[in-house]
Order: C-alpha cells, then sequence, then structure tokens
C-alpha cells in the first residue's frame, strides 16, 4: 500500500479537500485504485451535532456515518463510496484507547500519547486503508490522507507524531507527503510572497515531517523565480512544485495538477514511476470536456435556495453540487439565490421590511424553489411560506427532508384547511400532528440516534415523475438523515385530498417521497439525494428540478422512461448501488466565482 499525505500551512480554507480529491482523481486516471481517509483533529466523535455555521454541512456515508463535508467531495470525485472509518477524529481515537485500557489491553502500561495514542491512529490508517470502496473485493493501491486544520494547531500534534512514525513505518518509496500552503500577493508591494510557505515548511519540518511536494494556492500562476526561492528555501524540487492558482471551476483542479506534471512526481516518490509500474498518461477526457463545457455555459437557471444557514455556503455544499451536475448535464448555468427563510415570514415585514422585500423578490424571480433539510423552529414558517408560493403559482418544488415536511404541512393547512396542523418538533401539543417524532429514536442523545444512511424506496405509482426520473425502476437506495417522519395515520387523509405519497419503505408506512401529480413538478423525499450525486452521474431529482425550470423536464421523462428496470434492478442517484460565521465564499476551496448581487451565486 502506498500512502500520500496532504497537509496545510499558513492558513486554514486553501481548499486541502479538493487538493487530496484532485491527487486522487489523477491516480485513478493513471489506473491505479485510490482510497481516501479525512482526519480531523477535534474531540467529537463525528460531525453528527456540529452546528452547519461552525463546520459546514454534515455529510452521509451509506454506513449512516456523520462526517466531514470533505468525504463528501472524496466521493463525488472519485466515484467511490467511503465509510464512517474513512473519518478519523481525535475522540474516535482517544475513545478506542480508554475502552482498550478499561479492559486491560494494556496489561498494566501507563496509557500515554505516546506510543498509544499514536500507535492507535497508525493501526487505524493501515486498517482503514485496505477496505475496498469501489465496489469490487480488490483493495486501493494508494491511500490518499488529508489532515485537517493547520501545521502548527496544537490538537494536531499527536497527528503529527503518529504520521511521522507512519512514514519511517512504511518505508521510504511508500509514503508522499504534499504540503498546500498560500502564496499571497500584498496590494501594496504587488509581488507574490514566500515567507509564509517558508515558514510553514520550517515549522513541518520541525515537527519532523519533510515535504515531497509543495501545492502553492495563489490568486495567479506563480511565477518562475518564485518557484526557484521556494524550492532553494523549503529544499524541494522545482518540478515537485505545483500552482493552484484561482479558477473558473473546480473541475479544472485536476486538469491543473496534469499539465503540471504532479502525476509524475508523486509516482516518483512513491517508486511507481521510474520502474515502469505506471507510466500512462491520466485519462481524464470526462474531466476536460466537462470543465470546458461548465466555461461556456450561457443560458442561466435561477433556483431558489430557502433555508435557515444561508450565511455560509459550505452548509449545503452537497446539494449545491447536485445542482451544479444537473444543470452542467442539461446544458444551463447554475444561478443559485440565497434566501433566508426568516426574511418570508410576515414578522420580517415589520422588523426588517427591506430584507423581506429582497426575500420575497428573490423567490418570485426563480425559475425553481428548493428547500433543503434541518432541524429547529427558526426560519420554519418561512419555508412553509416557500412551499405554499411554489404550489399555488405552479413553480417547480423540490423539498428535501424537512423541505418535505413542511409541504406536507403547508398542504394541510392551505388545501385540508387543518389551521392547527403541524410537526411535534416544532409545536409538541399539536392536535394535528402531520410529522411525528420517529418510534425508534432517542429523545436523550442526539448523536448517532437519527434514522441515517442508506435506506430502501420502493414505488407506489409506476407513472409518476419521480419514478420515471428513476429510469422506472422499483426501488431505490437513498441516504437518510431525519428524527421525523410524516404521520403514517393521517396518509389516506392527505391522499383523499390528492397529496400523493409515490415512494415507501419497505414497511410501507414510512412515507419517502410525496408528488402533487397536476403540479409541473412538485417533489418533496425525506431521504437526502444530494449525497449520492456525481459529476458524471447527476442526481435523477436534482435533474428533474433543474428540467422543470428550465422547459426540459417533459424531454427528460421521456429520455429516462426508455429503460425499465427488472424487478432485481437497483437504480440511485449514481447508478447500481448496495443494498445495504457569515458568508464567505460559495464553494470550497480553488474556485473564482461570480456574483450577481449578494444573495446570489452565479456558478
Amino acid at each position: 500500500m502506498k500512502y500520500v499525505l496532504v497537509t496545510g500551512g499558513v492558513v486554514s480554507g486553501l481548499g486541502k479537500g479538493v487538493t487530496a480529491s484532485s491527487i486522487g482523481v489523477l491516480l485513478k486516471a493513471c489506473g491505479l485504485r485510490v482510497t481516501s481517509i479525512k482526519i480531523d483533529p477535534y474531540l467529537n466523535t463525528d460531525a453528527g451535532t456540529m452546528s452547519p455555521f461552525e463546520h459546514g454541512e454534515v455529510f452521509v456515508l451509506d454506513d449512516g456515518g456523520e462526517v466531514d463535508l470533505d468525504l463528501g467531495n472524496y466521493e463525488r470525485f472519485l466515484d467511490i463510496k467511503l465509510t464512517r472509518d474513512n473519518n478519523i477524529t481525535t475522540g474516535k481515537i482517544y475513545q478506542a484507547v480508554i475502552d482498550k485500557e478499561r479492559r486491560g489491553d494494556y496489561l498494566g502500561k501507563t496509557v500515554q500519547v505516546v506510543p498509544h495514542i499514536t500507535n492507535e491512529i497508525q493501526e487505524w490508517i493501515e486498517r482503514v486503508a485496505m477496505n475496498p470502496v469501489d465496489g469490487t473485493d480488490k483493495q486501493a493501491d494508494v491511500c490518499v490522507i488529508e489532515l485537517g486544520g493547520t501545521i502548527g494547531d496544537i490538537e494536531s500534534m499527536p497527528f503529527i507524531e503518529a504520521l511521522g512514525q507512519f512514514s519511517y513505518r512504511v518505508g521510504a518509496g511508500n509514503f508522499c507527503l504534499v504540503h498546500v500552503s498560500l502564496v499571497p500577493v500584498l496590494n501594496v508591494v504587488g509581488e507574490q510572497k514566500t515567507k509564509p510557505t517558508q515558514h510553514s515548511v520550517r515549522g513541518l519540518r520541525g515537527l519532523g515531517l519533510m515535504p515531497d511536494i509543495l501545492a502553492c494556492r495563489s490568486t495567479e500562476p506563480l511565477e518562475e523565480n518564485v518557484k526557484l526561492k521556494l524550492s532553494q528555501f523549503c529544499q524541494v524540487p522545482v518540478s515537485n512544485i505545483v500552482n493552484l492558482h484561482d479558477v473558473t471551476n473546480i473541475w479544472h483542479i485536476p486538469l491543473l495538477l496534469r499539465d503540471q506534471r504532479a502525476h509524475e512526481a508523486i509516482l516518483r516518490v512513491l517508486g511507481l514511476w521510474c520502474v515502469g509500474k505506471v507510466s500512462q498518461e491520466p485519462k481524464l477526457s470526462e474531466w476536460t470536456e466537462r470543465a470546458s463545457k461548465f466555461d461556456k455555459l450561457k443560458s442561466p437557471v435561477r433556483i431558489a435556495m430557502v433555508g435557515k444557514y444561508t450565511g455560509i455556503s459550505d452548509s449545503y455544499l452537497s446539494i449545491l453540487k447536485a445542482l451544479l451536475h444537473a444543470s452542467v448535464a442539461l446544458d444551463r448555468k447554475l444561478v443559485v439565490d440565497w434566501v433566508p427563510s426568516c426574511d418570508l415570514e410576515d414578522s420580517a415585514a415589520i422588523e426588517t421590511p427591506d430584507a423581506y422585500e429582497k426575500a420575497w423578490d428573490l423567490l418570485k424571480g426563480a425559475n425553481g424553489v428548493l428547500v433543503p433539510g434541518g432541524f429547529g423552529d427558526r426560519g420554519v414558517q418561512g419555508k412553509i411560506l416557500a412551499a405554499k408560493y411554489a404550489r399555488e403559482k405552479n413553480v417547480p418544488y423540490l423539498g428535501i427532508c424537512l423541505g418535505m415536511q413542511i409541504a406536507v404541512i403547508e398542504y394541510a393547512r392551505s388545501v385540508m384547511n387543518l389551521c392547527g396542523a403541524n410537526s411535534t418538533e416544532f409545536d409538541p401539543a399539536t392536535k394535528t400532528p402531520c410529522v411525528i417524532f420517529m418510534p425508534e429514536g432517542s429523545t436523550t442523545h442526539m448523536g448517532a440516534t437519527m434514522r441515517l444512511g442508506s435506506r430502501r424506496t420502493f414505488f407506489q405509482v409506476n407513472n409518476c415523475k419521480s419514478a420515471k426520473l428513476y429510469a422506472n425502476a422499483n426501488y431505490v437506495d437513498e441516504r437518510h438523515r431525519h428524527r421525523y417522519e410524516v404521520n403514517p395515520d393521517m396518509v389516506s387523509e392527505f391522499e383523499k385530498a390528492g397529496l400523493s405519497f409515490v415512494g415507501r419503505d419497505e414497511s410501507g408506512r414510512r412515507m419517502e417521497i410525496i408528488e402533487l401529480p397536476a403540479h409541473r413538478f412538485f417533489v418533496g423525499t425525506q431521504f437526502h439525494p444530494e449525497f449520492n450525486s456525481r459529476p458524471g452521474k447527476p442526481s435523477p431529482l436534482f435533474l428533474g428540478l433543474i428540467a422543470a425550470s428550465s422547459g426540459q423536464l417533459e424531454h427528460l421523462l421521456q429520455r429516462s422512461s426508455g429503460t425499465v428496470s427488472s424487478p432485481s434492478r437497483c437504480i440511485t442517484g449514481t447508478g447500481a448501488a448496495k443494498s445495504n460565521k457569515l458568508f464567505k465564499k460559495p464553494l470550497n476551496g480553488l474556485v473564482t466565482t461570480y456574483f450577481g448581487n449578494s444573495s446570489s451565486i452565479h456558478i
């Protein structure tokens, strides 16, 4: 097994995750099998209880693991299926060591950071790196490891020590360290400055790790004299210094690495290039075509994202990516209008009239509406108003998780005249509980107590839009993350009133997909289809939303219905699957994005 470690220096948010993913793409394009591990130095055992404002979205895996959003980048870029063990946290490591100590595994030894914590980290990496992730039973050739945080952080010290030992343990030719650092330009001086990277590399070397490759982040391409200076002071060959400057879209990053022969440098360090084990050029024609197509898109499609966490786009990163995958597939330039759901509420008209007017203008100007998942009652009334607007004005609508639940509540109130209809999450004493707490859920613990991971949904109606988008599959496997569900005792009332529950779980009592048959496109899902979307394999429901919003739905449904699956076939958003702060930036890392106004993202 070969290992590539990606670390970061100077500042956070440089795009280590995108860099690690792009390195994986490059190596995979050379014919190698690739897996990934993300190390997060926080004490939480997983990301499940962390606020999206604090840490971005919680990405959910097939096995129900609630993990860092960078694992979503790995899965999307590499088209692989990872497990919860591919996300290592300080909490997981310490918990494992303490459990061993309580069992007496250490035979009376004094348990310390070195060697017990560091050994556990190394053993965890070696064990997880062997797990097949590409749908076959073959283990990977290369494991790309990303160390979260910045070199010098006190939280990372045990991991740095462990990885230093690990590089010696696996031996020369099996370990390659890629250090991502910043080369800024000071406006006053106007030249690219290498000193931050020099200090970062010096700190890394002082901790026992020597970078083999420097990946330098900058706004513009590096000047040649800057590379020579970095080579001299950081003791890295010029051929091993690659520049990751800002690009028009994220799919250019693997191409940028390829053009600078980064794969040759990595393979040379790993002992795979010089002996001819891997010498083929990376096959990236699909990436090249996609990146080029993205840059040429002109016809816009506007999607109003009505949510609670619109202050930071990383809170909805997978949804943004899924929208992007679908819009590029349908030759449309995606424009996302951020609509804070609180600003749509009647109270906002009095308290913040300008924000209220702006929010409604954005909603009314959109071609489609998307209401994502969320927790808590803040902004829920605004989401309900957005669903009502989309339903009454025949505007394409996709509601995910909570977005489906509030659509059900709105339908009960507006169409069925059940004025007090609500979810027990927002009103435990409601007399008309349209949405209820799941019987198996925990009322005392929050972490990992939801209905999580890949679950099967069976279609109840053959000719509904959702089934057609999934190529007339009998069932689909999609990922879930929720505590509340539509009250099964009220389903018959809803269906009599015209709301169709076209997808249910294997028991038939848990509602998974809703549709309004007479509407252009009004779909809600209890699952999260965004987690299975891939650049070359967009989620069918996101394709449906973009198609409906751009006048292409009828053609798409006819095309999708051309293939009828057999009863044993399972189709998901990615093809065959196993059963089993303030607003800062629109996209993670390395992309220059253009803004039409402060509430819109033009992607």
